[in-house]
């Protein structure tokens, strides 16, 4: 197979395979078969894999599977460049009852840049990305409508229809569709080519649209020319972005994608390399590749030099051993972390990532996070993970572009006192911008907002399942029941929220948190499109905002405000 032709075509280690259009079908199918059958229901696994495919026209019984762990990505300039015969991604391991195909765990995997000759299925929850791709026929994010708790596309073409069936909320930022069929709670759309989202909203139907994207550059990819080899395209940053970045006809600009050559990153192993010696990397001015595995960090790497690319692919994870952050960020342009999963150690860690300090502006090259993902306990080992705070945006100027941020409501060592993790995120940076952030279960505050003039479309947020008594869940000086999921503090002037899903599953007793949401009475603080839903258990949340809204107190209830701006409900 081509992985085996030497490090001209495959520099990534044996836990990438690279194929091209002439290697043998059954063959390449033999390992995606293979792939598939070990990373299908590995959720807490320690396996990571990617596959990559050269540019070119596949046969098309060539299917991918997309498993725990697993990205697979086209080689090319363009999604249009690799085509495959399909993609299927079901929801089939959870249950042993053939009519319940739930997604609701079908996290941690990726697809990018590749074209799709069929329909394709992609029934995934959080924690995955859907990126750079072209359809030619419908995209269902769902197995025969089971469960399904996603997600994020961004910069996609489907030709015919997206279907999101019974997904909770999702967000579709950039992309080009057919029509869309599918509502639940919170479906939002941001900068879609013109026509394309439904023109029905909130209260009538769940979905909310925003024309344009206010600053977005999409996310790094990995490109192979035979001439020139590996190289890795940074897209330009785009302000009042609308539709595709790649057609033609969209996004029309002047200035051009920075393209870096491999030489210049540092390809970081698992099994050969440390903090030590990717902090040496770094001091070099090499940016780093990331390959797939589990990167044990002794102490924090940092990142100190403007434009620094951190890529990780097939969800490289990087996890502190000694009570470390696992990476560290001057305040510096243009720094881009993405494609990484951070899992808290054996040991409490203040934070896991830390992005700059608030000391200066980045308008003019913004600091720029994909695809990053937070855990805080479940995985497969002997002790109890545990961090104050996942991740901390000091920086002005951040743009983060897909989040999940989690600490485990189920899997090993999982427990209110063992997986203790006080706060999902800290913005303290003002303009930043976050598409689709999701945070869970923590034990405090999920969200944190410190930073003016900032901006969250699509947020979901899950409060935590596991709350022993209302006596260990309330805030200020144990005043209030409860701990808001986002709390955006008092002194903050201006901040924008668009389509917002807070929910409850108090599990193991009857609880109350008063508010979903706190913001400052000021006229420029805006929330548009905000709903709460008592999932199951026991109730209840009281209120949606501060004090107004609906409670939901009863299984399966959702309350809802339209607008909410300076302390009180626009009508």
């Amino acid at each position: 197979m081509s992985q085996k032709r030497g490090r001209d075509i495959n520099p990534f280690g044996e836990r990438t395979y690279v194929f091209t259009p002439e290697d043998d079908p059954k063959k390449v199918n033999a390992v995606l078969r293979e792939l598939w059958k070990k990373q299908e229901a590995n959720q807490f696994g320690d396996d990571r894999y990617a596959v990559f495919f050269m540019p070119g026209e596949y046969h098309k019984s060539i299917v991918p599977k997309v498993g725990f762990y697993t990205q697979i990505s086209g080689l090319g300039e363009k999604p249009t460049d690799t085509k495959l015969g399909g993609l299927y991604v079901n929801a089939r391991w959870m249950s042993d009852d053939p009519k319940n195909h739930m997604a609701l765990c079908n996290f941690w995997r990726g697809i990018e840049n590749l074209k799709i000759q069929d329909d394709a299925t992609w029934a995934v929850s959080q924690a995955t990305f859907f990126r750079r791709m072209a359809v030619d026929g419908t995209l269902f994010l769902h197995d025969e409508n089971g469960w399904a708790s996603g997600g994020f596309i961004a910069d996609t073409c489907v030709n015919k229809m997206i279907d999101s069936g019974s997904q909770q909320q999702w967000l579709t930022r950039n992309s080009r569709f057919g029509s869309w069929r599918g509502e639940n709670w919170n479906l939002v759309f941001m900068g879609d080519a013109p026509g394309c989202d439904p023109v029905d909203t909130w209260p009538d139907r769940a979905y909310s649209s925003v024309e344009y994207t206010p600053v977005i550059g999409e996310k790094p990819y990995l490109c192979y020319d035979p001439k020139e080899g590996y190289y890795v395209v940074v897209p330009k940053v785009i302000r009042q972005a609308r539709g595709i970045s790649w057609m033609e006809d969209e996004r029309k600009d002047d200035s051009k994608d920075t393209c870096i050559p491999l030489v210049e990153f540092y390809l970081a192993d698992p099994e050969k390399d440390s903090a030590k010696s990717i902090n040496a990397a770094l001091k070099e001015k090499k940016h780093i590749l990331f390959t797939p595995g589990i990167y044990e960090l002794e102490e924090s790497l940092k990142v100190e030099r403007e434009n620094t690319v951190l890529l990780g692919i097939g969800l490289a994870t990087l996890r502190p051993v000694a009570g470390n952050p696992c990476v560290e960020t001057a305040d510096e342009d243009g720094i881009i972390l993405a494609g990484l999963l951070f899992d808290a150690g054996p040991k409490r860690s203040e934070y896991l990532l830390k992005v700059g300090q608030k000391d200066r502006s980045h308008e003019s090259s913004p600091i720029r996070l994909y695809d990053l993902f937070f855990r805080v306990g479940g995985a497969s080992n002997q002790y109890d993970a545990q961090a104050d705070t996942c991740v901390i945006l000091e920086s002005n100027d951040v743009i983060g572009d897909n989040f999940w941020v989690w600490r485990a409501d189920h899997g090993d060592n999982v427990a209110w006192d063992q997986n203790v993790s006080k706060t999902g995120i800290e913005l303290k940076g003002d303009r930043n911008y976050m598409y689709a952030l999701m945070v869970e279960h923590f034990q405090e505050y999920q969200t944190l907002w410190k930073g003016d003039a900032g901006m969250c479309v699509m947020y979901q947020s899950e409060m935590p399942y596991d709350v022993p008594a209302q006596s260990a869940w309330n805030s200020y000086g144990g005043k209030v029941h409860g701990y808001a999921s986002f709390k955006v503090e008092d002194g903050v002037k201006a901040f924008e929220g668009i389509g917002l899903g807070i929910y409850s599953y108090h599990r193991d007793t009857t609880l109350e948190a008063y508010s979903a949401m706190e913001v400052p009475d000021e006229e420029k603080v805006h929330i548009h499109n905000i709903c709460t839903v008592m999932l199951d258990g026991n109730p209840g949340i009281s209120h949606v905002i501060n004090d107004e809204g609906d409670a939901v107190m009863s299984r399966g209830s959702r309350a809802i405000i339209l607008d909410y701006r300076g302390g009180r409900i626009e009508k």
